[in-house]
């Protein structure tokens, strides 16, 4: 199975983090649209159907990763 970049899923986690937090001071449909596609993108990443095992899943993909893992990284 494919993997996502660990910066690629800590970068996604955190919009999700930013957009969740604006969806419920604002709710407006662009932020309702930006964090679906963030969910979206989460989901297909991590192989899973919903949020809550998106997060879990990309954590326990992070859980031991070099801070700067460049192991993608043409040298």
């Amino acid at each position: 199975m494919l993997m996502a970049h660990p910066a690629v899923l800590r970068n996604l986690m955190d919009q999700y983090d930013v957009l969740r937090i604006l969806h419920a001071e604002h709710g407006t449909a662009e932020v309702r649209r930006r964090m679906d596609d963030t969910i979206y993108t989460l989901c297909v990443l991590t192989g899973t159907r919903d949020i809550d095992a998106a997060l879990h899943t990309a954590r326990h993909q992070l859980c031991g990763v070099r801070p700067h893992d460049d192991a993608l990284v043409p040298a």
